[in-house]
This record gives structure tokens, C-alpha cells and sequence, in this order.
């Protein structure tokens, strides 16, 4: 998530849309407020109206009512071509120039404005996703994998450093692994950049970890709840909010919280040189059944059981279990559920980037998490309009 101010870089007022000959509208009197710097993810059921919002902000179709203000300016009757030019455009079919190389692609926009040094700009925007500008600058659409041409559609979007990017599903067409590596990388990526970003997906799981807040839609494009991703999972605001997060949405919540945001429990550690009687001693001072051994680096090498050390007084050489999986200091704690899942034993170390020990996360820790969760985001439906929109306990204006 990113660190923003409260003033909307984007703002819809009772936006409406309908198609002439269609009995329904696609977007219905829809009003929410994007904070500058923020991600909001539109979310919903096929027709709720998700494309068709992102379309009508930078005027690909025209709205059949309402406002839309861009930077406190309202742009609803400005000149679409200039619009656009303010607003980077991110769309799952990627959209590359097949004929263009990839430096002429990202440069199509900083030309058209008339910039001068738009090389440095292209090697800038290259480098920035991880892409080597002599490697890839004289490259064209066709020799690039997926997940490449993605990073590529996305510097293409800021070439010309907008200060708000529209993302229609832009990872939905991409193998798991490489959708959950480019999310990543997004998320690096905003956190140096910190562009206004109105982002379109069908996948609660992405909203949740891609979104500062989230809209939910229902079909027909009227909205059923726009909340942090904290209230939305915890405090749904009706029936049709809480059967779309799904029955897990308090698991789902895992992912929102850090290892290093909770407080871990203490457990008894030890040297490989200390002596089985005074790791024995540290352990009965706990009540947990095991103590961790640590190699002479400082990282998680065996668990040791009470029965081992006190049937060995001379060492520990040998003794216990060899650790498996860790957990690492910035993880979420949904990744690690996943950790504990896989060792069998309802504990993991926790250790930093070098591997170093930094404390265990357990079970228990995880209970803990959601149930802290809960106190947060239950009973606060004051705090809600009558729409779904966060009140000002949840950040609105």
C-alpha cells in the first residue's frame, strides 16, 4: 500500500451510463473520491461496469450524466485528447505497437507532447521495471514474453509521467506465477512513484493486495461498498459484500498485515556451543515444548525437543529436527499461514533478509492477528453511508 494525502486526485459525482437501446444503465449514479497517490481497485460480477468506469474517466465513452473532476478540475466537457494525455492507460491486451520497437512504443507520448530528450526518458522507464535498455530498447512487440510486454505496456503509461494511470485487468492474461511476480513488482513500483491509479479487476484476492481502497460494484454498476480493504473484508456492508469476499475473508485479511507489524512470542534459543542442561533450563522458563538452534551465523538451524536435551548433557551436536521452512521479517501473514501449513509443526522462524533469527511466528499469532482485525472493522456501520461509502472513520472526505 502507498503513502498518499486525503486530497482527490480523482473524484466521480453521481457518474451514470447508459447505452442507447439498453434497459438498464452500465454505471449507476456512481460517487467516489481517489485520494492522490492512492491505488483504487474497482471490483464486481461480470456488468457491473468496472470497464465501462475506467473508460467514461478518461472520456473513451462519454457519460450520460454526472461529473468527473481531475485534480479538482472538472473534466467532463474537456478536450478528450488532451485529457488523455494526463492520464496513462494500462489495458490486459497490452495494446503494443507491433511495428514500433519497444523504445518507440514507450516514446509514442513524450513525441507527441513535443519532448526533447526522450532516450534518456525511454532508458529511464526501462531500467525503473526491471528491463535492461540495451538489451531491450531495439526490440519489437513480438520478441518479448508476456509478463515482459506487460512491464512494457506499463512504462509505456508513464512515459510521459502522468499524474493518474488507468489499469484495466493488466495481469489477468498471464500465468499465477508470473501474475503474482508482476504484482509484486507493481507494488515496488508504486511505492517510488506514487501515481493515482484506478485499477479494474474481477479477483477479490488481487483487489486485496493491489488496493489502498476498494468499490465494489453490483451489477448495473451501482456501488455496494467503497472501503479500505480491511473494512470491506471485516465490516461487509450487506449480504451481496459478504458472500463476494468469500467465507475466508478474515484469511484474506492475512495478507494485509507484515511479520514485523505484529508482536511474535518468546521462545527459547540456543548456540551450538551451549550445553544441553542450560538450553534445558531456558526452555522450562517458556511453555513451549521445543527450543530453536541457531547456527554460529545466527540462523535457524534445528528445533530440539525437552526429551533430547535431557537425555543429552554434553552437546548439541546432532540434536533435533532440521528447520524447514522460514518466514521472512517482511512477509505477510497470510504467507506465513502458508509456512506453517507446510512444516506440519504450527510454528516457523522468522528470520530477516540475511537469514539472521528475528523471532517465531505460530498459529496463535495468527488468531491473534484476526481477531485484532475484527475489533477494528466490526460495529462501525455509522461510519458508512447510505450507498456503502466510507464514512469519515474510514477515510473519506
Amino acid at each position: 500500500m502507498t503513502a498518499a494525502t486525503d486530497r482527490p486526485m480523482i473524484r466521480l459525482e453521481r457518474l451514470g451510463k447508459r447505452f442507447p437501446g439498453a434497459g438498464e444503465p452500465a454505471v449507476h449514479e456512481l460517487s467516489i473520491d481517489v485520494p492522490e497517490g492512492e491505488v483504487a481497485v474497482l471490483v464486481g460480477p461480470s456488468g457491473c461496469g468496472k470497464t465501462t468506469t475506467l473508460r467514461l474517466i478518461n472520456r473513451l465513452i462519454e457519460p450520460t450524466s454526472g461529473r468527473i473532476f481531475l485534480d479538482g478540475e472538472d473534466v467532463t466537457d474537456a478536450d478528450p485528447d488532451a485529457l488523455r494525455r494526463r492520464i496513462g492507460y494500462v489495458i490486459q491486451q497490452i495494446g503494443l505497437f507491433p511495428h514500433m520497437t519497444i523504445a518507440e512504443n514507450i516514446a509514442t507520448v513524450p513525441r507527441m507532447l513535443g519532448w526533447s530528450d526522450v532516450r534518456s526518458r525511454v532508458d529511464e522507464l526501462l531500467e525503473l521495471v526491471g528491463m535492461d535498455p540495451a538489451a531491450y530498447r531495439d526490440r519489437y512487440p513480438r520478441e518479448l514474453s508476456g509478463g515482459q510486454s506487460q512491464r512494457i505496456g506499463v512504462a509505456r503509461a508513464l512515459a510521459a509521467d502522468p499524474p493518474v494511470l488507468l489499469m484495466d485487468e493488466p495481469f489477468g492474461a498471464i500465468d499465477p506465477i508470473t501474475r503474482a511476480r508482476l504484482q509484486d513488482e507493481f507494488l515496488r513500483l508504486q511505492a517510488e512513484v506514487r501515481k493515482t491509479i484506478v485499477f479494474v479487476t474481477h479477483d477479490i484476492d488481487e483487489a486485496v493486495k493491489m488496493g489502498d481502497r476498494i468499490a465494489l460494484l453490483r451489477i448495473g454498476g451501482v456501488l455496494a461498498q467503497y472501503d479500505t480493504p480491511e473494512r470491506l473484508l471485516i465490516d461487509p456492508a450487506d449480504e451481496f459484500v459478504a458472500q463476494f469476499v468469500g467465507a475466508d475473508a478474515r484469511v484474506k485479511g492475512l495478507r494485509l498485515v507484515a511479520v514485523a507489524d505484529v508482536e511474535l512470542p518468546r521462545w527459547a534459543t540456543a548456540e551450538p556451543d551451549d550445553r544441553p542442561a542450560r538450553v534445558l533450563a531456558r526452555l522450562r522458563d517458556t511453555d513451549r515444548g521445543h527450543a530453536l538452534v541457531l547456527d554460529r551465523d545466527g540462523r535457524p538451524s534445528a528445533w530440539v525437543s525437552e526429551r533430547e536435551l535431557s537425555r543429552n548433557g554434553r552437546s548439541l551436536e546432532g540434536l533435533g529436527e532440521a528447520v524447514g521452512s522460514t518466514v521472512g521479517i517482511d512477509d505477510t501473514l497470510h504467507h506465513a499461514l502458508d509456512a506453517l501449513l507446510a512444516s506440519g509443526s504450527g510454528a516457523a522462524p522468522v528470520v530477516d533478509g540475511d537469514g539472521r533469527y528475528r523471532g517465531v511466528v505460530e498459529l496463535a499469532t495468527l488468531v491473534t492477528a484476526v481477531e485484532a482485525m475484527r475489533g477494528d472493522g466490526g460495529g462501525e456501520d455509522a461510519d458508512r453511508d447510505s450507498e456503502g461509502r466510507p464514512g469519515k472513520g474510514a477515510g473519506a472526505e
